[in-house]
């Protein structure tokens, strides 16, 4: 099957500016979670977060932007 490789992908879109990218193996993605990227994005002005969730059945993965 197709293996990717995420810390990568992370390390690629935080060296560009883009974002971050947390990876996580939890059931479901919290307000908890949510609430600490949001928080990390603010302070480092990266215009972009992602949270990818491996502990649930289904991939689990949300997209957030940071507005201010």
């Amino acid at each position: 099957g197709y293996v990717t490789d995420l810390p990568a992908i992370a390390r690629i879109a935080d060296a560009a500016g883009l974002g971050t990218v947390e990876i996580k193996a939890m059931k479901k993605i919290t307000e908890i979670e949510e609430a600490q990227l949001l928080n990390y994005l603010k302070a480092t002005k990266l215009p972009l977060g992602l949270i990818v969730n491996f502990g649930s059945k289904k991939l689990e993965w949300k997209r957030y932007a940071n507005t201010k």
